[in-house]
C-alpha cells in the first residue's frame, strides 16, 4: 500500500506539480489551506506534509504551531514549501520544528529525494521506537518476574504460598477497577498508578527477608520484643526498595512500591504500625493493598488453617470498617459479592 504525503500550498498550479512529481511513489493528497489541512489530519496520517508558508488567513508557521500543540500530529514530519531562500526564513523554519524545507520553484529530482529521504528517516525512527518499545516490555517483565521470584522466596519463608503473591495482586487490580467504576477516587487512580502497583503488591512483605527464622518461623505466639523486632520489616521493606530499585525503575514505581512496603501495616484510626499514620495519612496505594491482603490472608487455605468462606471474611472485615480500613474502599470492594465470589472461584 502506497504511503500518502500531505501537500498544503494555496496555489493551485503548485499542488498539480507536487502530485505530478511524486504521484508515483506515494499517494498524494492535495488541500489548498491550513483549515482544510486539519480537516484532513482528524480522519488521516500522511507520513509527511509538505507545508506552503505563504498562505491567506493561516500562513504556514501557524499551522504548523497547530501541529506542534498535537500530541498526534506532531509526530509527523513537517518540510516547508517557500519561495523565500533567505538563511533567515531557513533558520525561521527549522526553529519552529520542520526537518527541512524546499524551495520554490520546485525542482522535481530534489522534491523526490528530500521527499523519500524524509519517509525513510521517519520508517527508521519508528523502527527504532518500536525495537525500543519491544526491549522495554522484555526487561520490564524480566524486572516482574525477578520481583515475583523474590516475593515467592520470602513469603515460602514462613510457611506462606506462593499464591498469595499472586492473589494479592489480583485483588489489588480489583479493588482499583471497582473504585475506577464508582468514580472513586478518580483523580489518583490513573493507568499509570493502577499498573505500578499492581505490579508494586507482590513486593509488600520484601522486609520480611530482614526478620529472622526464628522469630519468622516460630509456631508459638511472639513475645513483645520478638513482635516489636517483626514490625521492622515494614519500615526495612520500604528501605529495601529504595536502595535497591531507584536506578532501576520509575521514580513513581519506587515511590509507590516503597510505600506498599513500607505502610500496609498502618490503620485507618491510626493504629497501625509502623508510624501509627491515621486516615488519609496512609498513602492510596497501602490502604488499597492492605485491604487486599488481608482479604486473601482470611480467605486463603494454609497447612495451619482452613480458609474461611468469603461472608466469614467479610464479616471479619465489617467489624474492621472504620478501625482497620477505610470505609468507602471496604464498601467498594465488597459492593458487588457475585462478582467478587466469581473472582474468588477463579483463582
Amino acid at each position: 500500500m502506497m504511503k500518502t504525503v500531505l501537500v498544503v500550498d494555496d496555489d493551485k498550479s503548485n499542488l498539480m506539480i507536487a502530485q505530478k512529481v511524486l504521484s508515483g511513489e506515494f499517494r498524494v493528497a492535495a488541500v489548498n489551506s491550513g483549515q482544510l489541512a486539519f480537516q484532513y489530519l482528524e480522519k488521516n496520517e500522511p507520513v509527511v506534509i509538505l507545508l506552503d508558508i505563504q498562505m491567506p488567513e493561516m500562513d504556514g508557521f501557524e499551522v504548523m504551531q497547530k501541529l506542534q500543540e498535537n500530541e498526534k500530529w506532531r509526530r509527523i514530519p513537517v518540510i516547508f514549501l517557500t519561495a523565500d531562500r533567505t538563511p533567515q526564513t531557513e533558520e525561521a523554519c527549522f526553529r519552529v520544528g520542520a526537518v527541512d524545507y524546499i524551495g520554490k520553484p520546485f525542482i522535481p529530482a530534489i522534491m523526490q529525494r528530500r521527499v523519500k529521504r524524509t519517509v525513510e528517516l521517519e520508517d527508521y525512527r519508528r523502527g527504532l521506537e518500536e525495537m525500543v518499545q519491544q526491549q522495554l516490555k522484555k526487561i520490564t517483565q524480566l524486572q516482574q518476574d525477578i520481583i515475583i521470584t523474590m516475593a515467592n522466596l520470602i513469603e515460602g519463608r514462613d510457611g506462606t504460598t506462593g499464591e498469595h503473591v499472586k492473589h494479592t495482586s489480583i485483588y489489588t487490580e480489583y479493588l482499583i477497577r471497582k473504585l475506577q467504576r464508582h468514580k472513586i477516587y478518580q483523580a489518583e487512580l490513573t493507568p499509570e498508578f493502577a499498573d505500578y502497583l499492581k505490579k508494586a503488591a507482590p513486593m509488600h512483605d520484601i522486609g520480611k527477608i530482614t526478620v529472622p527464622d526464628s522469630i519468622l518461623c516460630k509456631p508459638e505466639a511472639l513475645t513483645e520484643e520478638e513482635y516489636r523486632l517483626m514490625q521492622l520489616h515494614a519500615e526495612e521493606g520500604g528501605r529495601l526498595i529504595r536502595e535497591n530499585m531507584s536506578r532501576l525503575a520509575e521514580p513513581e514505581f519506587v515511590r509507590i512500591a516503597s510505600n506498599v512496603a513500607n505502610f500496609h501495616h498502618e490503620k485507618w484510626n491510626g493504629k497501625g504500625y509502623p508510624k501509627g499514620l491515621k486516615g488519609e495519612e496512609i498513602p492510596l496505594e497501602a490502604r488499597i493493598l492492605a485491604l487486599a491482603d488481608v482479604f486473601d490472608a482470611l480467605i486463603a487455605k494454609r497447612q495451619y488453617k482452613q480458609g474461611m468462606s468469603l461472608e466469614e471474611a467479610r464479616a471479619v472485615m465489617e467489624k474492621e470498617r472504620g478501625e482497620s480500613f477505610e470505609p468507602v474502599l471496604l464498601d467498594c470492594f465488597f459492593s458487588d459479592e457475585q462478582e467478587l465470589r466469581e473472582l474468588v472461584n477463579s483463582i
